[in-house]
């Protein structure tokens, strides 16, 4: 591994702790051993409560934030930083960073987790379907669909970030991180990224030592928010309709999270015996689900950025059922490692259902053995920071 600079590594945390936070936070311990890496976090909840700024200043702050771009630059200052590592800085780090990195010939690497800068919600997911207008610079749908915390703040983010494209101070980063290929084709194709700074970096995952002991008892699981994106809707239609040809053989779907379609969870299992809500779940009770279940579901409908959920089902040696959605299907492979349906298509989740049924028990354990034999291979630490590595020797020498 080449010599290291220091590196400063920024990422403006959330109202509410997401996959992306997470992500960042094993981003950070994963380079921390091999590199100088110091933080420079900032926090949504700085401007919520009685000591927050007023709405017309988070407003202003919003586009440019001079009090952000001074603890960046105090930072790089501090830490003799040649090189910046972003993730999320909205709202509270502002665009102003990018323009204190460009001012301070600082080459920022900058992670992409979703779609923004380049999408008001991040998903380009709304009317029910993945819209690419956003890529063209055309906001509105997302504004109107008020995908950002309604249509005010929705169409003050379209504003800012038409500002942010037009200002140049994205000049600044010199290395973009895509974290699956469907995701860097995207944009590229898009034309809103250079092909020459686009570099793709799937997550690393540190998988257990020993695979947990096989056990199947006969359940589905879904792991994730439950918002819209994941596919929620269309999953449970699927067990309703499962539960029309199978009756009592219907196998049990377990659901867990939380998001705003709790409530339709809620009401399917009060209809449906087969599904069963376990509300958010961690520790130990996530485990036994995931070491007890027969597949697992991710169904999204979104473009799924790459789809951290099957890292975890292959760590237990479990096969998934996927969504052809995004950087699922670089992860999922088709009649090996799982099945793969049509997004959204609620006849084609039902076929893959009754298709893993049909199946031996030895041809499911085989498949989840593929999948963890795949996450061994393809998620290692040590090709993952090799390729960092040399993403990073790449944005020093733009």
């Amino acid at each position: 591994m080449s010599a290291s600079p220091p590196i400063l590594h920024v990422f403006n945390r959330y109202l509410q702790t997401g996959g992306e936070e997470l992500a960042v936070e094993k981003i950070h311990k994963q380079l921390v051993e091999s590199y100088d890496i110091t933080r420079c976090f900032f926090s949504s909840a700085d401007w919520s409560g009685p000591s927050a700024p007023n709405a017309i200043s988070q407003a202003m702050r919003f586009f440019y934030n001079p009090e952000s771009a001074h603890s960046f630059e105090e930072s790089l200052s501090q830490t003799e930083a040649k090189v910046a590592l972003f993730h999320n800085i909205y709202p509270v780090g502002s665009p102003s960073l990018y323009r204190t990195a460009l001012r301070q010939r600082i080459p920022v690497i900058q992670y992409l987790h979703n779609f923004r800068p380049f999408s008001v919600g991040a998903s380009l997911y709304y009317n029910g379907r993945v819209e690419t207008a956003p890529l063209r610079g055309d906001y509105l749908g997302e504004v109107v669909a008020g995908v950002w915390q309604g249509r005010l703040k929705s169409a003050l983010c379209a504003m800012m970030l038409k500002s942010l494209h037009r200002s140049g101070w994205l000049e600044s980063v010199k290395a973009w991180v895509a974290i699956s290929n469907f995701m860097a084709e995207q944009l590229t194709s898009a034309g809103v990224i250079r092909r020459d700074r686009m570099h793709v970096l799937r997550h690393a995952w540190e998988a257990m030592p020993e695979k947990p002991s096989h056990e199947d008892a006969g359940h589905y699981l879904f792991l994730g928010r439950l918002i819209p994106e994941k596919g929620i809707e269309p999953m449970l239609q699927s067990w309703h309709e499962l539960k029309k040809h199978l009756g009592n053989r219907t196998p049990p779907l377990h659901v867990a999270g939380s998001g705003v379609l709790e409530r339709q969870v809620r009401n399917a299992a009060a209809c449906n015996d087969s599904i069963h809500y376990l509300g958010q779940i961690s520790g130990l009770q996530k485990s036994e689900e995931l070491r007890t279940c027969r597949a697992l579901v991710a169904p999204s409908v979104w473009w799924e950025p790459l789809g951290l959920i099957t890292y975890e089902a292959y760590d237990y040696g479990k096969p998934v059922l996927a969504a052809r959605a995004g950087g699922l299907t670089e992860t999922v492979q088709q009649g090996k490692t799982g099945l793969l349906h049509t997004p959204g298509k609620v006849s084609a989740l039902v076929a893959d259902v009754l298709t893993m049924e049909k199946m031996s028990s030895e041809e499911r354990q085989q498949m989840g053995e593929c999948g963890r034999d795949w996450l061994l291979r393809e998620a290692s630490l040590q090709k993952w920071l090799k390729g960092f590595d040399e993403i990073l020797q790449a944005a020093l020498q733009s």
